[in-house]
C-alpha cells in the first residue's frame, strides 16, 4: 500500500518492493510535475513539463492560460509554445494529463511568465549563435553549449532544433542545455537560433552532429552528482542523511528514487519548487546501531525516464558521519 505524506516541502511516497508506475495502470493520470514557463518573445511563452509515466496511459496534455485551455499536445510531447500573447503581460499556466479514456487528471502547480515589451519597428534579427559544441551524455541525452548572439535590442530566447524540428527553447541569458529523450546508438544533428522580443529569428548557427552511446544506457551522465551519505541517531532511532547535486537536464527534476541495500525503498517528490543547488534528505532506517547499509539514488528526467544511479555508498548506523564507497 502506498502512503503520500507532506514532509518539509516534499511528498514522501513509501512502499515495500517499490511497485512503481505499474501500480498506476487503470487509474486517472496524476498532475504533471516540473512545469516551467519562459517567455520566447513579446507574444509567446515556452511551457515545459515532466512527462507523466507511460504506464498511466497518457494520451495527451492540455495546457491552460489561467482558466482557459489554449492548446493540447500528444502524450509523447512535454513542451509547447503558447503564441498570440500580449507584450508586457504576466500570464499563469497549468498543465493537465489526459488518458486514453478521455479522463483528465488534476492540474499541475501554477507557473508564471511575463512577456517582454514589444520593440517598435524592430526588423533586425539577432546574429546567429556561434561555436555550438556538444557531447553525448550516455545513450539518452546530449549536452549542448554555444556562444551568445547579439541584438540591437535584446535576445529573449534561444531555440534548439533537432534536424529541422524545434525541440526546445531556453531564456536569452542561457547558452547551454541538455536534451533528453534520445535513443542509444543514434546520430543526431542540432542547431540553435536566437529570437528577439519582436519575433525576429536569427539564422541557424553551425550544426553539430552527435552520436549517443550504443546499447543499454548506464545513464552515468544523467545521475545526481556529488552524492554524500552520513548517519545520525536521535531518541534511539537511526537515520541516513543524504545530499546530492541534481543532474543537469533540459527541464526541472522533481522526483527521485532512493535504493537501499539493493532494493527501491523510497520515492521523493518535491511539492513546491525543487532545489537547483545541493539537495538534502534524511530518513529513518531502524533502531539498531552498527548496521551497514548500501544506498544510492536516481532522478526521473523531464522526458519521463529514469536517469542513472549515483555511486553506491556504504554507511554504518551509529557511526555518525561515516561514509564509504
Amino acid at each position: 500500500m502506498r502512503r503520500v505524506l507532506p514532509l518539509c516541502g516534499l511528498l514522501l511516497v513509501a512502499s515495500c518492493g517499490w511497485p512503481g508506475a505499474e501500480e498506476e495502470t487503470g487509474r486517472m493520470p496524476g498532475a504533471p510535475t516540473g512545469v516551467t514557463a519562459v517567455a520566447g518573445s513579446a507574444t509567446s511563452v515556452h511551457v515545459m513539463w515532466n512527462s507523466v509515466p507511460a504506464a498511466a496511459g497518457v494520451d495527451g496534455y492540455e495546457v491552460y492560460r489561467g482558466p482557459t485551455k489554449v492548446t493540447e499536445v500528444p502524450g509523447s510531447a512535454h513542451m509547447v509554445d503558447v503564441v498570440r500573447l500580449r507584450p508586457s503581460t504576466a500570464y499563469v499556466f497549468t498543465v493537465r494529463a489526459r488518458d486514453s479514456a478521455g479522463r483528465l487528471g488534476p492540474r499541475s502547480r501554477e507557473v508564471r511568465a511575463t512577456t517582454p515589451e514589444a520593440a517598435a519597428a524592430d526588423r533586425s534579427a539577432p546574429t546567429r549563435p556561434g561555436r555550438l559544441t556538444g557531447r553525448a551524455a550516455g545513450g539518452r541525452a546530449v549536452q549542448l553549449s554555444w556562444s551568445a548572439s547579439t541584438d540591437d535590442r535584446k535576445v529573449v530566447s534561444y531555440e534548439i532544433y533537432q534536424g529541422g524540428t524545434k525541440i526546445h527553447s531556453v531564456g536569452g541569458g542561457q547558452t547551454a542545455t541538455v536534451v533528453t529523450g534520445l535513443r542509444p546508438g543514434t546520430r543526431y544533428s542540432f542547431t540553435v537560433r536566437a529570437r528577439d522580443a519582436a519575433d525576429n529569428l536569427s539564422p541557424a548557427g553551425d550544426a553539430v552532429a552527435l552520436t549517443t552511446a550504443p546499447g543499454t544506457d548506464d545513464g552515468r551522465d544523467t545521475a545526481p552528482s556529488a552524492f554524500r551519505a552520513t548517519t545520525h541517531t536521535a531518541d534511539g532511532a537511526c537515520y541516513l542523511d543524504l545530499s546530492w547535486v541534481p543532474p543537469r537536464t533540459d527541464g526541472v527534476v522533481t522526483e527521485y528514487q532512493i535504493q537501499l541495500d539493493g532494493r527501491p525503498a523510497t520515492s521523493l517528490t518535491w511539492g513546491g519548487a525543487p532545489p537547483r543547488g545541493r539537495a538534502t534528505y534524511s530518513f529513518y532506517v531502524g533502531r539498531e546501531a552498527g548496521t551497514r547499509h548500501r544506498v544510492r539514488l536516481r532522478a526521473r528526467l523531464p522526458d519521463g525516464t529514469w536517469g542513472g544511479f549515483s555511486p553506491e555508498l556504504t554507511v554504518t548506523t551509529g557511526a555518525d558521519g561515516t561514509t564509504a564507497p
